[in-house]
C-alpha cells in the first residue's frame, strides 16, 4: 500500500473537477481511497468524491493498493495539487 498526504490546490472541486479526478483514478487498476478527517471515500466513485466535499487548502490522504499503486498516488497527487493529473 502506498499513501501520500496532499494539500488540495484546485480552487474548489465542482462537478467538472470531481469527474476529472474520478477519470484520473479510474486509469489505474489499484484500489484508491481518499481520506479527509474521519471520512474515507473510493476515489473512483463520483458520488463518493462529491460527498467528500474537498476544497482549496484541505489536506487529504491518498491511499492506493494494487500493482500500479505508485503511479496512481503520483497521478492523484498531481491532479489534486492543480496539475491536471500530469506529472
Amino acid at each position: 500500500m502506498k499513501t501520500s498526504t496532499v494539500t488540495v490546490g484546485l480552487n474548489g472541486l465542482n462537478a467538472h473537477e470531481i469527474a476529472m479526478s474520478v477519470q484520473t483514478a479510474s486509469r489505474f487498476s489499484a484500489e484508491i481511497h481518499l481520506t479527509d478527517g474521519d471520512r474515507r471515500m473510493n476515489a473512483k466513485s463520483i458520488m463518493g468524491m462529491m460527498a467528500l466535499g474537498l476544497a482549496l487548502g484541505d489536506d487529504v490522504t491518498i491511499e492506493a493498493n494494487g500493482p500500479d499503486e505508485e503511479e496512481a498516488v503520483q497521478a492523484m497527487t498531481a491532479y489534486l495539487q492543480g496539475n491536471n493529473g500530469t506529472l
